[in-house]
């Protein structure tokens, strides 16, 4: 595997093969869960993706038993701090930019699930133009849980896929979607067992790369037509930070 320049941490790595693209999430000892640091690499990966002209398929994947825990403890616990600080404000934007990037790939993403996706890693798996999920998958949109409004578009990006009965189940009513549901809900194309998820998406991502310059052409216009419907993501993002940013702002017992 090889990392784009600047990327000494590991915790996103790179791998190109004959078209494809594979991003791996690469943090498991915290779950894959996105700091600012390991959101700008991703940034940064998905840049050097763009740049290369034989690319014609992305997948983004992880190591460990979760796909993405969400945003990182620390990151969330200084932001409750104070949301509008610069620095946590900063950070948080970091987060919310990686997944928004994802989305802005000039090729086809395929999301391979496997564990959990809890919060701003739903958004992350939301992002992709298709997700492959392992049939114990854990599907978490979590934010109220943890006392805290959703960021990055969530509700946009949900409702998108499944439409607003059972998003409303997931993202206010806390209820957590497996690999069988996501699929019977428009969350997902196909299940499998956990390991045959990541060969699934690469085999789907290897018939649309074998022409790289109509991959990008095609991507292109098919979210043109079939982008969220009403709000943009981009004005849900905002719409969404004041309200992110009062809900940590609150006193915690």
């Amino acid at each position: 595997m090889s990392g784009s320049p600047g990327q000494s941490s590991g915790e996103v790595q790179l791998e190109v093969s004959e078209g494809v693209a594979v991003v791996t999430l690469n943090a498991p000892q915290r779950r894959n869960a996105l700091t600012p640091a390991m959101a700008a690499e991703l940034i940064a990966t998905f840049d050097e993706v763009d740049a290369r002209e034989d690319v014609g398929a992305l997948v983004v994947q992880a190591v460990g038993k979760s796909f993405c825990a969400g945003g990182d403890v620390q990151t969330l616990t200084d932001a409750g701090r104070d949301p509008a600080a610069p620095e946590a404000y900063a950070g948080m934007g970091a987060i919310y930019d990686s997944f928004y990037r994802l989305g802005q790939v000039r090729v086809p993403t395929i999301a391979a699930v496997r564990g959990s996706a809890v919060g701003a890693g739903m958004n992350m798996l939301l992002a992709a133009d298709l997700r492959i999920v392992a049939r114990d998958a854990r599907l978490i949109c979590g934010f109220l849980k943890r006392g805290i409004h959703p960021g990055g578009g969530h509700f946009v990006l949900l409702s998108r896929l499944i439409g607003r009965e059972a998003a409303a189940a997931m993202a206010l009513f806390g209820e957590e979607v497996d690999g069988e549901a996501a699929v019977r809900l428009g969350l997902a194309w196909e299940t499998h067992d956990d390991d045959a998820v990541e060969g699934r998406a690469r085999e789907l991502a290897a018939r649309v790369a074998k022409d790289p310059a109509l991959a990008r052409l095609a991507i292109g216009n098919f979210r043109k037509e079939t982008g969220p419907p009403g709000v943009s993501w981009e004005i849900a993002t905002q719409f969404e930070r004041p309200a992110q940013m009062w809900s940590m702002r609150r006193p915690t017992d």
